[in-house]
This record gives C-alpha cells, sequence and structure tokens, in this order.
C-alpha cells in the first residue's frame, strides 16, 4: 500500500488556506514559520513537525486527523 499522506496533507493545506482566504506569506506570518516553508508543505516537499501540525490545526480550527487527510472533514 502506497503511503499517500504527505501528498494529501500538502492538498488539504492549500485547500484550507485558500477556503480561509489567506495567503501563504500571512499563514506564515501567523504561526511562526517562513512562506518558503507553508510552499515546500503544499507542494509535498517537506513535511511539517509535530509542533508545526497542531499550529496549522489550531490556526485553521480543524482536527489533526483531517488536516493529515486521515478522515474526510
Amino acid at each position: 500500500m502506497k503511503n499517500d499522506r504527505p501528498a494529501r496533507f500538502a492538498e488539504q493545506l492549500k485547500d484550507l488556506r485558500e477556503e480561509h482566504g489567506v495567503t501563504q506569506t500571512v499563514l506564515a506570518r501567523e504561526i511562526g514559520v517562513s512562506k518558503g516553508l507553508i510552499s515546500l508543505w503544499e507542494n509535498g516537499l517537506r513535511e511539517p513537525t509535530l509542533s508545526n501540525l497542531v499550529a496549522l490545526a489550531d490556526y485553521f480550527d480543524v482536527p489533526l486527523d483531517y488536516l493529515t487527510g486521515r478522515t474526510p472533514d
């Protein structure tokens, strides 16, 4: 079974960011990372640390399982 969680996370993050009308720059500032790191996450080139996942989930007010693509809602 192929592990496509990183790809699902990348899609979920970009979709959430766009749904909330937030730029990569604003999101980066809000959670304390660089815009470049947000871009790497959205393109599936890097995976966030647990603390960054929690910060993203808190920012978008979604469960970690949703953010990582483990649950549809």
